[in-house]
């Protein structure tokens, strides 16, 4: 299968912006975002550019929100295609299925410092949803569904490091944690107005509706 292999810092500092793509690393100096390497990687990355248009403006955001969930472009291209044939707003009905992945409704949860480190549990099966082990990042979550953590694998160190920093204020309100049992709940569909996104979807929908 198809991965992206480089430097995760190098995402951030083309996008200018947090990706949150190595966990803890992200909230400390070494982020590169934060020091003084705030700018695209390359020979050319510190140099000023030309007129940006329209179109890269639209495909900055693309970029930004795919590299966000770690999703190549096929993969991206065919949530964008599904939200488009569900009823409603595409955009809201694209962070909707973003969201409801099963790696990143880990990390939200906090069971996981980072997107990436989900996957990695994930398919090490060290988790299950409604008692069933799933090792499918990508597996859509429904409403109901409860995740918890196999208990071989409850002494992860991993698991353990993540939920110190994981505060109540932090849990997004479509989903529930019990940390004595490690195990959360996906309540509902996540709203849009309820998503921590750091991108603009609508101009996603304005790129490939071209």
């Amino acid at each position: 299968m198809a991965r992206y292999t480089d430097a995760n810092c190098k995402l951030c500092r083309r996008e200018r912006t947090k990706l949150f793509l190595k966990g803890t690393r992200c909230y400390t100096d070494k982020c590169p975002i934060s020091g003084k390497r705030n700018y695209p990687p390359g020979q050319h990355g510190g140099s000023k550019r030309a007129r940006i248009t329209d179109y890269a403006v639209q495909l900055r955001e693309k970029q930004k929100i795919r590299k966000t969930y770690g999703l190549l472009e096929k993969v991206f291209r065919g949530y964008f295609a599904e939200a488009a044939r569900r009823k409603g707003v595409t955009g809201d009905n694209l962070v909707a299925l973003l969201e409801s992945r099963f790696d990143n409704t880990l990390y939200r949860l906090g069971l996981a410092p980072s997107r990436k480190s989900a996957r990695q549990v994930i398919t090490h099966k060290h988790l299950t949803i409604n008692g069933r082990v799933v090792n499918i990042p990508s597996y859509i979550l429904k409403p109901g569904d409860v995740i918890k953590v196999r208990e071989n694998s409850k002494k992860m160190e991993l698991f353990h490091e993540s939920m110190k920093r994981m505060k109540d204020n932090m849990l997004p309100a479509w989903l529930s944690l019990d940390k004595a049992n490690m195990e959360g709940k996906f309540l509902k569909i996540p709203e849009r107005t309820d998503v921590p996104f750091i991108g603009n979807e609508q101009l996603v929908v304005e790129l490939y509706s071209k």
